[in-house]
Protein backbone atom coordinates (compact mmCIF):
# COMPACT_ATOMS: atom_id res chain seq x y z
CA UNK A 1 0.00 0.00 0.00
CA UNK A 2 1.02 3.48 -0.89
CA UNK A 3 2.30 5.27 2.08
CA UNK A 4 1.39 8.53 0.20
CA UNK A 5 -2.44 8.30 0.04
CA UNK A 6 -3.68 10.62 1.94
CA UNK A 7 -7.37 11.45 1.67
CA UNK A 8 -10.12 10.44 -1.28
CA UNK A 9 -13.57 11.94 -1.79
CA UNK A 10 -16.33 10.34 -3.79
CA UNK A 11 -19.32 12.65 -4.23
CA UNK A 12 -22.36 10.16 -3.43
CA UNK A 13 -26.20 11.45 -2.65
CA UNK A 14 -27.10 11.55 0.63
CA UNK A 15 -27.62 8.78 2.93
CA UNK A 16 -26.50 6.17 0.12
CA UNK A 17 -25.01 3.09 2.10
CA UNK A 18 -21.83 2.02 0.37
CA UNK A 19 -21.90 -1.80 -1.07
CA UNK A 20 -18.40 -3.16 0.71
CA UNK A 21 -17.95 -5.59 -2.38
CA UNK A 22 -17.39 -1.76 -4.54
CA UNK A 23 -14.18 -1.36 -2.56
CA UNK A 24 -11.13 -1.97 -4.88
CA UNK A 25 -9.35 -1.50 -2.02
CA UNK A 26 -11.03 -4.80 -0.24
CA UNK A 27 -10.34 -6.70 -3.16
CA UNK A 28 -6.43 -5.98 -3.18
CA UNK A 29 -6.88 -6.63 0.46
CA UNK A 30 -9.10 -9.47 1.10
CA UNK A 31 -8.54 -9.46 5.03
CA UNK A 32 -11.21 -6.40 5.72
CA UNK A 33 -13.81 -8.13 5.11
CA UNK A 34 -16.30 -6.55 8.05
CA UNK A 35 -17.46 -3.34 8.08
CA UNK A 36 -15.97 -3.33 11.70
CA UNK A 37 -12.54 -3.76 9.81
CA UNK A 38 -13.16 -0.19 7.62
CA UNK A 39 -14.55 1.78 10.80
CA UNK A 40 -10.86 3.60 10.49
CA UNK A 41 -11.44 4.17 7.08
CA UNK A 42 -15.35 5.52 6.56
CA UNK A 43 -16.25 8.73 7.71
CA UNK A 44 -19.69 8.96 6.70
CA UNK A 45 -21.39 12.38 8.16
CA UNK A 46 -25.40 12.87 7.62
CA UNK A 47 -24.96 16.85 8.01
CA UNK A 48 -22.94 16.90 4.63
CA UNK A 49 -23.70 16.50 1.26
CA UNK A 50 -21.67 15.33 -0.76
CA UNK A 51 -20.65 12.94 1.69
CA UNK A 52 -17.22 12.14 2.44
CA UNK A 53 -15.09 8.67 2.70
CA UNK A 54 -11.67 9.63 3.69
CA UNK A 55 -9.49 6.71 3.82
CA UNK A 56 -6.95 7.12 6.84
CA UNK A 57 -2.95 5.80 5.90
CA UNK A 58 -2.41 5.71 9.77
CA UNK A 59 -4.97 3.51 10.72
CA UNK A 60 -3.70 0.45 13.01
CA UNK A 61 -4.93 -2.03 10.89
CA UNK A 62 -3.34 -0.94 7.50
CA UNK A 63 0.02 -0.66 9.80
CA UNK A 64 -0.63 -4.34 10.18
CA UNK A 65 -0.77 -4.83 6.69
CA UNK A 66 2.47 -3.14 5.74
CA UNK A 67 4.49 -4.31 8.16
CA UNK A 68 3.58 -8.28 6.98
CA UNK A 69 6.59 -10.61 5.50
CA UNK A 70 5.00 -11.06 2.21
CA UNK A 71 6.05 -9.46 -0.83
CA UNK A 72 3.27 -8.26 -3.09
CA UNK A 73 4.16 -8.92 -7.22
CA UNK A 74 2.15 -7.76 -10.14
CA UNK A 75 0.66 -11.45 -10.49
CA UNK A 76 -0.70 -10.70 -6.77
CA UNK A 77 -2.82 -8.13 -8.30
CA UNK A 78 -3.52 -9.98 -11.27
CA UNK A 79 -5.14 -12.62 -9.52
CA UNK A 80 -5.87 -11.51 -6.34
CA UNK A 81 -6.24 -14.28 -3.21
CA UNK A 82 -7.61 -17.83 -2.79
CA UNK A 83 -9.08 -17.45 0.65
CA UNK A 84 -12.38 -16.91 -0.70
CA UNK A 85 -12.74 -20.25 -1.73
CA UNK A 86 -11.94 -20.12 -5.53
CA UNK A 87 -9.78 -22.53 -7.46
CA UNK A 88 -6.29 -22.04 -7.55
CA UNK A 89 -4.57 -21.14 -11.06
CA UNK A 90 -1.96 -23.61 -12.10
CA UNK A 91 1.30 -21.44 -12.69
CA UNK A 92 3.40 -21.57 -16.16
CA UNK A 93 6.43 -23.83 -15.93
CA UNK A 94 8.39 -20.55 -16.09
CA UNK A 95 6.81 -19.25 -12.55
CA UNK A 96 6.81 -22.65 -11.22
CA UNK A 97 11.04 -22.95 -11.90
CA UNK A 98 11.46 -19.28 -10.69
CA UNK A 99 9.21 -19.68 -7.28
CA UNK A 100 10.09 -19.89 -3.88
CA UNK A 101 9.40 -23.36 -3.35
CA UNK A 102 11.44 -24.71 -6.28
CA UNK A 103 14.14 -22.86 -4.51
CA UNK A 104 13.37 -25.29 -1.50
CA UNK A 105 13.24 -28.58 -3.36
CA UNK A 106 16.54 -27.32 -5.34
CA UNK A 107 18.57 -26.78 -1.84
CA UNK A 108 16.79 -29.96 -1.15
CA UNK A 109 18.59 -31.72 -3.94
CA UNK A 110 21.91 -30.41 -3.65
CA UNK A 111 21.55 -31.76 0.02
CA UNK A 112 20.43 -35.13 -1.25
CA UNK A 113 23.35 -35.03 -4.06
CA UNK A 114 25.91 -34.69 -1.10
CA UNK A 115 24.32 -37.56 0.94
CA UNK A 116 24.96 -39.85 -2.10
CA UNK A 117 28.00 -38.70 -3.16
CA UNK A 118 29.37 -39.11 0.32
CA UNK A 119 28.19 -42.78 0.62
CA UNK A 120 29.42 -43.71 -3.28
CA UNK A 121 32.89 -42.67 -2.66
CA UNK A 122 33.92 -45.68 -0.82
CA UNK A 123 32.36 -47.39 -3.32
CA UNK A 124 35.01 -46.38 -5.59
CA UNK A 125 37.75 -46.06 -2.87
CA UNK A 126 37.15 -49.73 -1.65
CA UNK A 127 39.47 -50.79 -4.99
CA UNK A 128 42.66 -49.42 -4.13
CA UNK A 129 41.92 -49.98 -0.35
CA UNK A 130 41.32 -53.77 -0.47
CA UNK A 131 44.25 -54.27 -2.86
CA UNK A 132 46.74 -52.37 -0.19
CA UNK A 133 44.97 -53.44 2.76
CA UNK A 134 44.79 -57.48 1.74
CA UNK A 135 41.28 -57.27 2.02
CA UNK A 136 38.70 -60.19 0.37
CA UNK A 137 35.48 -59.77 -1.36
CA UNK A 138 33.30 -59.83 1.75
CA UNK A 139 35.42 -58.10 3.82
CA UNK A 140 34.85 -55.13 1.57
CA UNK A 141 31.23 -56.13 1.49
CA UNK A 142 31.16 -55.61 5.44
CA UNK A 143 33.51 -52.21 5.16
CA UNK A 144 31.38 -51.05 2.57
CA UNK A 145 28.09 -52.22 4.44
CA UNK A 146 29.42 -49.84 7.86
CA UNK A 147 27.70 -46.88 6.40
CA UNK A 148 24.15 -48.77 6.79
CA UNK A 149 24.82 -49.95 10.39
CA UNK A 150 24.63 -46.11 11.45
CA UNK A 151 21.66 -46.10 8.74
CA UNK A 152 19.75 -48.32 10.73
CA UNK A 153 19.54 -46.25 14.11
CA UNK A 154 18.53 -43.48 12.66
CA UNK A 155 15.91 -43.26 10.55
CA UNK A 156 12.67 -44.00 12.93
CA UNK A 157 14.39 -41.14 15.61
CA UNK A 158 14.85 -39.15 13.07
CA UNK A 159 11.59 -39.16 11.39
CA UNK A 160 10.05 -38.50 15.27
CA UNK A 161 12.42 -35.08 15.27
CA UNK A 162 11.40 -33.98 11.72
CA UNK A 163 7.50 -34.34 12.76
CA UNK A 164 8.35 -32.53 15.68
CA UNK A 165 10.99 -29.64 15.06
CA UNK A 166 10.65 -29.83 11.35
CA UNK A 167 12.50 -30.35 8.30
CA UNK A 168 14.79 -27.29 7.85
CA UNK A 169 16.22 -27.72 11.37
CA UNK A 170 17.08 -31.35 11.24
CA UNK A 171 18.20 -31.16 7.83
CA UNK A 172 21.10 -28.68 8.92
CA UNK A 173 22.43 -30.64 11.47
CA UNK A 174 22.56 -34.22 9.45
CA UNK A 175 24.39 -32.23 6.47
CA UNK A 176 26.75 -31.09 9.16
CA UNK A 177 27.09 -33.71 10.90
CA UNK A 178 27.50 -36.32 7.84
CA UNK A 179 29.79 -33.61 6.39
CA UNK A 180 32.22 -34.28 9.43
CA UNK A 181 32.21 -37.87 9.49
CA UNK A 182 33.34 -37.95 5.53
CA UNK A 183 35.75 -35.28 5.67
CA UNK A 184 37.77 -37.23 8.75
CA UNK A 185 37.35 -40.38 7.14
CA UNK A 186 41.11 -39.80 5.87
CA UNK A 187 42.41 -39.39 9.85
CA UNK A 188 39.91 -42.20 10.58
CA UNK A 189 41.63 -45.10 8.02
CA UNK A 190 45.01 -43.96 9.08
CA UNK A 191 44.84 -44.74 12.45
CA UNK A 192 42.98 -47.64 12.70
CA UNK A 193 40.25 -50.25 11.07
CA UNK A 194 37.67 -50.18 13.76
CA UNK A 195 37.78 -46.36 13.88
CA UNK A 196 37.27 -46.29 9.83
CA UNK A 197 33.97 -48.47 10.87
CA UNK A 198 32.66 -46.55 13.23
CA UNK A 199 33.34 -42.86 10.92
CA UNK A 200 31.09 -44.51 8.23
CA UNK A 201 28.54 -45.64 10.64
CA UNK A 202 28.09 -41.91 12.07
CA UNK A 203 27.70 -41.13 7.97
CA UNK A 204 25.16 -43.80 8.05
CA UNK A 205 23.42 -42.33 11.48
CA UNK A 206 23.27 -38.47 10.31
CA UNK A 207 22.68 -39.25 6.79
CA UNK A 208 19.78 -41.35 8.24
CA UNK A 209 17.69 -37.97 8.24
CA UNK A 210 17.29 -37.10 4.92
CA UNK A 211 14.76 -38.65 3.04
CA UNK A 212 12.07 -37.88 6.12
CA UNK A 213 13.47 -34.28 6.17
CA UNK A 214 13.07 -34.10 2.11
CA UNK A 215 9.86 -35.31 2.63
CA UNK A 216 8.23 -33.13 5.46
CA UNK A 217 9.79 -29.70 3.38
CA UNK A 218 8.01 -30.94 0.24
CA UNK A 219 4.74 -31.94 1.88
CA UNK A 220 4.90 -28.08 3.36
CA UNK A 221 5.48 -26.36 0.61
CA UNK A 222 4.31 -28.07 -2.30
CA UNK A 223 0.17 -28.40 -3.14
CA UNK A 224 -0.75 -31.87 -3.72
CA UNK A 225 -0.76 -31.88 -7.52
CA UNK A 226 3.22 -31.06 -7.38
CA UNK A 227 4.40 -33.01 -5.17
CA UNK A 228 5.34 -36.18 -7.21
CA UNK A 229 6.80 -33.11 -9.41
CA UNK A 230 8.97 -31.66 -6.33
CA UNK A 231 9.99 -35.25 -5.23
CA UNK A 232 11.59 -35.97 -8.55
CA UNK A 233 13.14 -32.79 -8.45
CA UNK A 234 14.82 -33.54 -5.16
CA UNK A 235 15.57 -37.42 -6.21
CA UNK A 236 17.21 -36.20 -8.94
CA UNK A 237 20.11 -34.79 -6.86
CA UNK A 238 20.12 -37.91 -5.11
CA UNK A 239 21.16 -40.06 -7.98
CA UNK A 240 23.08 -36.96 -9.64
CA UNK A 241 25.74 -37.29 -6.56
CA UNK A 242 26.07 -40.84 -7.83
CA UNK A 243 26.94 -39.50 -10.78
CA UNK A 244 28.86 -36.66 -9.30
CA UNK A 245 30.55 -38.91 -6.81
CA UNK A 246 31.69 -41.79 -9.14
CA UNK A 247 33.12 -39.95 -12.17
CA UNK A 248 34.65 -37.29 -9.91
CA UNK A 249 36.33 -39.55 -7.38
CA UNK A 250 38.66 -41.78 -9.81
CA UNK A 251 39.88 -38.01 -11.15
CA UNK A 252 40.16 -36.37 -7.20
CA UNK A 253 42.25 -39.76 -6.20
CA UNK A 254 44.68 -39.81 -9.18
CA UNK A 255 45.14 -35.89 -8.13
CA UNK A 256 45.24 -36.07 -3.94
CA UNK A 257 45.56 -39.52 -3.16
CA UNK A 258 42.53 -42.14 -1.99
CA UNK A 259 41.73 -39.45 0.40
CA UNK A 260 41.47 -36.87 -1.95
CA UNK A 261 37.12 -36.90 -2.54
CA UNK A 262 36.39 -37.79 1.21
CA UNK A 263 37.94 -34.24 1.73
CA UNK A 264 36.27 -32.12 -0.98
CA UNK A 265 33.07 -33.64 -0.45
CA UNK A 266 33.25 -33.14 3.17
CA UNK A 267 34.15 -29.32 2.81
CA UNK A 268 31.27 -28.70 0.04
CA UNK A 269 28.86 -29.99 2.74
CA UNK A 270 29.86 -27.64 5.32
CA UNK A 271 29.08 -24.64 2.52
CA UNK A 272 25.34 -26.11 2.12
CA UNK A 273 24.55 -25.90 5.64
CA UNK A 274 25.51 -22.26 5.81
CA UNK A 275 23.59 -21.39 2.51
CA UNK A 276 20.25 -23.27 4.05
CA UNK A 277 20.26 -21.84 7.00
CA UNK A 278 20.52 -18.30 5.48
CA UNK A 279 18.16 -18.45 2.22
CA UNK A 280 15.14 -20.83 3.12
CA UNK A 281 12.50 -20.86 5.46
CA UNK A 282 10.69 -24.43 7.35
CA UNK A 283 7.19 -23.25 5.93
CA UNK A 284 5.94 -20.55 2.91
CA UNK A 285 4.45 -18.52 5.72
CA UNK A 286 7.44 -18.24 7.33
CA UNK A 287 9.69 -16.90 4.33
CA UNK A 288 10.71 -13.51 3.62
CA UNK A 289 10.71 -13.70 0.18
CA UNK A 290 7.76 -15.51 -0.98
CA UNK A 291 5.15 -13.39 -3.10
CA UNK A 292 1.40 -13.50 -1.34
CA UNK A 293 -0.05 -15.37 -4.63
CA UNK A 294 2.19 -18.39 -3.97
CA UNK A 295 1.85 -18.32 -0.66
CA UNK A 296 -1.91 -18.30 -1.25
CA UNK A 297 -1.15 -20.87 -4.14
CA UNK A 298 0.29 -23.44 -1.48
CA UNK A 299 -2.22 -23.53 1.05
CA UNK A 300 -4.97 -23.67 -1.33
CA UNK A 301 -4.06 -26.84 -2.70
CA UNK A 302 -2.32 -28.65 0.33
CA UNK A 303 -4.52 -30.94 2.39
CA UNK A 304 -5.75 -29.50 5.55
CA UNK A 305 -3.65 -31.26 8.22
CA UNK A 306 -0.80 -29.29 6.65
CA UNK A 307 -2.57 -25.70 6.92
CA UNK A 308 -1.46 -25.46 10.68
CA UNK A 309 2.46 -26.69 10.25
CA UNK A 310 3.27 -22.99 10.92
CA UNK A 311 2.40 -23.49 14.43
CA UNK A 312 4.81 -24.81 16.96
CA UNK A 313 3.70 -27.71 19.12
CA UNK A 314 3.00 -27.85 22.37
CA UNK A 315 3.36 -31.62 23.65
CA UNK A 316 5.43 -34.22 22.32
CA UNK A 317 3.89 -37.20 21.47
CA UNK A 318 5.07 -40.71 21.26
CA UNK A 319 4.21 -41.80 17.72
CA UNK A 320 1.66 -44.96 17.86
CA UNK A 321 3.84 -47.50 16.10
CA UNK A 322 1.03 -50.38 16.89
CA UNK A 323 -1.70 -48.70 15.11
CA UNK A 324 0.95 -47.62 12.27
CA UNK A 325 1.91 -50.99 11.35
CA UNK A 326 -1.66 -52.98 11.76
CA UNK A 327 -2.60 -51.01 8.23
CA UNK A 328 -1.78 -52.90 5.04
CA UNK A 329 -1.17 -49.58 2.83
CA UNK A 330 1.96 -49.35 5.67
CA UNK A 331 3.42 -52.57 4.77
CA UNK A 332 2.80 -51.62 1.17
CA UNK A 333 5.29 -49.12 1.77
CA UNK A 334 7.66 -50.68 3.92
CA UNK A 335 8.30 -53.26 1.06
CA UNK A 336 8.18 -51.47 -1.55
CA UNK A 337 10.88 -49.47 0.78
CA UNK A 338 12.82 -52.34 1.36
CA UNK A 339 13.33 -53.60 -1.91
CA UNK A 340 13.76 -50.15 -3.21
CA UNK A 341 16.79 -49.68 -1.11
CA UNK A 342 17.97 -53.15 -1.95
CA UNK A 343 18.05 -52.79 -5.58
CA UNK A 344 19.52 -49.56 -4.96
CA UNK A 345 22.79 -50.30 -2.33
CA UNK A 346 23.32 -53.24 -4.60
CA UNK A 347 23.66 -51.54 -7.78
CA UNK A 348 25.62 -48.49 -6.01
CA UNK A 349 28.35 -50.67 -3.43
CA UNK A 350 28.86 -53.56 -6.47
CA UNK A 351 28.75 -52.20 -9.41
CA UNK A 352 31.73 -50.94 -9.85
CA UNK A 353 33.45 -53.90 -8.45
CA UNK A 354 30.94 -55.76 -11.57
CA UNK A 355 32.62 -54.24 -14.59
CA UNK A 356 35.85 -54.27 -13.07
CA UNK A 357 35.72 -57.87 -12.24
CA UNK A 358 33.49 -59.48 -15.30
CA UNK A 359 34.28 -57.37 -18.11
CA UNK A 360 37.72 -56.55 -17.19
CA UNK A 361 37.54 -52.69 -17.03
CA UNK A 362 39.90 -50.41 -14.86
CA UNK A 363 38.50 -48.76 -12.21
CA UNK A 364 38.19 -45.20 -13.80
CA UNK A 365 35.94 -46.37 -16.53
CA UNK A 366 34.26 -48.69 -14.13
CA UNK A 367 33.38 -45.45 -12.39
CA UNK A 368 32.17 -43.89 -15.50
CA UNK A 369 29.76 -47.16 -16.56
CA UNK A 370 28.35 -47.03 -13.21
CA UNK A 371 27.49 -43.52 -13.21
CA UNK A 372 25.69 -43.33 -16.67
CA UNK A 373 22.90 -45.00 -15.06
CA UNK A 374 22.79 -42.32 -12.22
CA UNK A 375 22.52 -39.54 -14.35
CA UNK A 376 19.42 -41.17 -16.91
CA UNK A 377 17.70 -41.76 -13.56
CA UNK A 378 17.64 -38.64 -12.36
CA UNK A 379 16.16 -37.48 -15.64
CA UNK A 380 13.74 -40.22 -15.40
CA UNK A 381 12.31 -39.26 -12.07
CA UNK A 382 11.42 -35.90 -13.03
CA UNK A 383 10.03 -37.24 -15.50
CA UNK A 384 7.81 -39.66 -14.09
CA UNK A 385 7.01 -37.08 -11.22
CA UNK A 386 5.65 -34.45 -13.60
CA UNK A 387 3.24 -37.51 -15.44
CA UNK A 388 2.10 -38.35 -12.30
CA UNK A 389 0.70 -34.99 -11.45
CA UNK A 390 -0.78 -34.43 -15.11
CA UNK A 391 -2.45 -38.11 -14.36
CA UNK A 392 -3.87 -36.71 -10.87
CA UNK A 393 -4.34 -33.45 -12.58
CA UNK A 394 -6.57 -34.87 -15.08
CA UNK A 395 -8.91 -37.32 -13.16
CA UNK A 396 -6.75 -40.16 -12.57
CA UNK A 397 -7.30 -41.55 -8.96
CA UNK A 398 -4.17 -40.81 -6.93
CA UNK A 399 -4.77 -45.14 -6.03
CA UNK A 400 -4.15 -45.76 -9.51
CA UNK A 401 -1.95 -43.31 -10.39
CA UNK A 402 0.66 -44.57 -7.38
CA UNK A 403 0.10 -47.94 -8.53
CA UNK A 404 0.96 -47.70 -12.29
CA UNK A 405 4.16 -45.61 -10.97
CA UNK A 406 5.37 -48.25 -8.84
CA UNK A 407 4.68 -51.31 -11.59
CA UNK A 408 6.78 -49.49 -13.80
CA UNK A 409 9.89 -48.88 -10.95
CA UNK A 410 9.83 -52.16 -9.86
CA UNK A 411 8.53 -54.50 -13.05
CA UNK A 412 10.88 -52.27 -15.04
CA UNK A 413 14.10 -53.29 -12.93
CA UNK A 414 13.07 -57.06 -12.92
CA UNK A 415 13.26 -57.69 -16.80
CA UNK A 416 15.96 -55.06 -17.67
CA UNK A 417 18.11 -57.29 -14.78
CA UNK A 418 17.40 -60.05 -16.84
CA UNK A 419 19.14 -58.87 -19.89
CA UNK A 420 22.07 -57.48 -17.54
CA UNK A 421 23.02 -60.93 -16.97
CA UNK A 422 22.54 -61.84 -20.90
CA UNK A 423 24.93 -59.16 -21.76
CA UNK A 424 28.39 -59.82 -23.49
CA UNK A 425 29.76 -56.21 -23.55
CA UNK A 426 30.50 -53.45 -21.32
CA UNK A 427 28.74 -51.41 -23.37
CA UNK A 428 25.76 -53.73 -23.48
CA UNK A 429 25.57 -54.35 -19.51
CA UNK A 430 25.68 -50.33 -19.55
CA UNK A 431 22.84 -49.68 -21.13
CA UNK A 432 20.91 -52.84 -19.73
CA UNK A 433 21.94 -51.25 -16.42
CA UNK A 434 20.59 -47.90 -17.12
CA UNK A 435 17.32 -49.03 -18.65
CA UNK A 436 17.00 -50.98 -14.79
CA UNK A 437 18.02 -47.74 -13.05
CA UNK A 438 15.80 -45.28 -15.23
CA UNK A 439 12.64 -47.14 -14.72
CA UNK A 440 13.20 -47.75 -11.15
CA UNK A 441 13.06 -44.22 -10.92
CA UNK A 442 9.16 -44.34 -11.57
CA UNK A 443 8.97 -45.82 -7.85
CA UNK A 444 10.01 -42.19 -6.65
CA UNK A 445 6.25 -41.29 -7.43
CA UNK A 446 4.98 -44.58 -6.21
CA UNK A 447 5.42 -45.65 -2.54
CA UNK A 448 7.84 -42.34 -2.30
CA UNK A 449 5.12 -40.05 -2.80
CA UNK A 450 2.60 -42.46 -0.71
CA UNK A 451 3.96 -41.67 2.33
CA UNK A 452 2.65 -37.93 2.68
CA UNK A 453 -0.73 -39.12 1.49
CA UNK A 454 -1.87 -42.21 3.72
CA UNK A 455 -0.16 -40.44 6.87
CA UNK A 456 0.18 -36.75 6.23
CA UNK A 457 0.60 -36.36 10.40
CA UNK A 458 3.27 -39.30 10.75
CA UNK A 459 5.02 -39.34 7.45
CA UNK A 460 8.13 -38.54 8.77
CA UNK A 461 8.34 -41.32 11.58
CA UNK A 462 6.50 -43.73 8.94
CA UNK A 463 9.20 -42.80 6.77
CA UNK A 464 11.89 -43.80 9.17
CA UNK A 465 9.88 -47.24 10.08
CA UNK A 466 9.82 -48.01 6.07
CA UNK A 467 13.62 -46.42 5.34
CA UNK A 468 14.45 -49.07 8.75
CA UNK A 469 13.62 -52.20 7.13
CA UNK A 470 14.74 -50.85 3.39
CA UNK A 471 18.09 -51.01 5.47
CA UNK A 472 17.89 -53.75 6.50
CA UNK A 473 17.27 -54.89 3.23
CA UNK A 474 20.34 -52.84 1.74
CA UNK A 475 21.97 -54.57 4.63
CA UNK A 476 21.30 -58.19 3.62
CA UNK A 477 21.47 -57.54 -0.17
CA UNK A 478 24.82 -55.77 -0.34
CA UNK A 479 26.82 -58.22 2.24
CA UNK A 480 24.98 -61.15 1.04
CA UNK A 481 26.03 -60.03 -2.67
CA UNK A 482 29.85 -60.60 -1.63
CA UNK A 483 29.47 -63.72 0.06
CA UNK A 484 27.27 -65.52 -2.73
CA UNK A 485 29.68 -64.31 -5.54
CA UNK A 486 32.48 -65.77 -3.36
CA UNK A 487 30.68 -69.07 -2.88
CA UNK A 488 28.45 -69.44 -5.92
CA UNK A 489 31.25 -67.71 -8.24
CA UNK A 490 29.09 -65.91 -10.10
CA UNK A 491 27.12 -62.23 -10.10
CA UNK A 492 24.73 -63.25 -12.58
CA UNK A 493 22.53 -65.51 -10.22
CA UNK A 494 22.41 -63.12 -7.63
CA UNK A 495 20.78 -60.55 -10.19
CA UNK A 496 18.36 -62.77 -11.71
CA UNK A 497 17.28 -63.67 -7.58
CA UNK A 498 17.08 -59.73 -7.30
CA UNK A 499 15.08 -59.95 -10.44
CA UNK A 500 12.30 -61.92 -8.84
CA UNK A 501 12.22 -60.02 -5.63
CA UNK A 502 10.89 -57.26 -7.53
CA UNK A 503 8.44 -58.57 -9.46
CA UNK A 504 6.94 -60.09 -6.19
CA UNK A 505 7.07 -56.90 -4.03
CA UNK A 506 5.21 -55.07 -7.19
CA UNK A 507 2.70 -57.59 -6.47
CA UNK A 508 2.05 -56.87 -2.87
CA UNK A 509 2.41 -53.18 -3.60
CA UNK A 510 -0.33 -53.53 -6.40
CA UNK A 511 -2.37 -55.15 -3.81
CA UNK A 512 -2.08 -53.39 -0.39
CA UNK A 513 -1.63 -50.19 -1.75
CA UNK A 514 -3.56 -46.65 -1.58
CA UNK A 515 -3.65 -42.83 -2.09
CA UNK A 516 -6.47 -42.19 0.18
CA UNK A 517 -5.63 -40.79 3.52
CA UNK A 518 -5.65 -43.84 6.20
CA UNK A 519 -7.57 -43.50 9.92
CA UNK A 520 -4.87 -44.90 12.16
CA UNK A 521 -7.43 -44.57 15.04
CA UNK A 522 -9.75 -46.95 14.19
CA UNK A 523 -10.59 -50.42 12.73
CA UNK A 524 -11.13 -50.02 8.43
CA UNK A 525 -10.80 -51.85 5.77
CA UNK A 526 -7.08 -51.47 5.74
CA UNK A 527 -6.25 -53.18 9.17
CA UNK A 528 -5.25 -56.84 9.63
CA UNK A 529 -4.66 -56.87 13.66
CA UNK A 530 -7.33 -56.08 15.73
Amino acid sequence: MNSTIRTSYLSLPPRRNIPLQESPFRQLFPRFNSPSRLIGFVNISPANSPLRTRLRHDSAELRGVQSRRVRVSSRDAQFGSFSDGSEAQAPSFGEFITSERVKVVAMLALALALCNADRVVMSVAIVPLSLSNGWSRSFAGIVQSSFLWGYLVSPIAGGTLVDYYGGKVVMAWGVALWSMATFLTPWAAETSLWLLLAMRALLGIAEGVALPCMNNMVARWFPKTERSRAVGIAMAGFQLGSSVGLMLSPILMSQGGVFGPFVIFGLSGFLWVLVWLSATSSTPDRSPQISKYELDYIQSGRQKSFLGESKPKTTKVIPPFRRLLSKLPTWAIIVANAMHSWGFFVFLSWMPIYFNSVYHVDLRQAAWFSAVPWTVMAVMGYIGGLWSDVMIRNGTSVTLTRKIMQSIGFLGPGIALVGLTAAKSPSAASAWLTLAAGLKSFSHSGFLVNLQEIAPQYSGVLHGISNTAGTFAAIVGTVGAGFFVELVGSFQGFLLFTSLLYVLAALFYILFSTGERVNFDERSKYSFIP
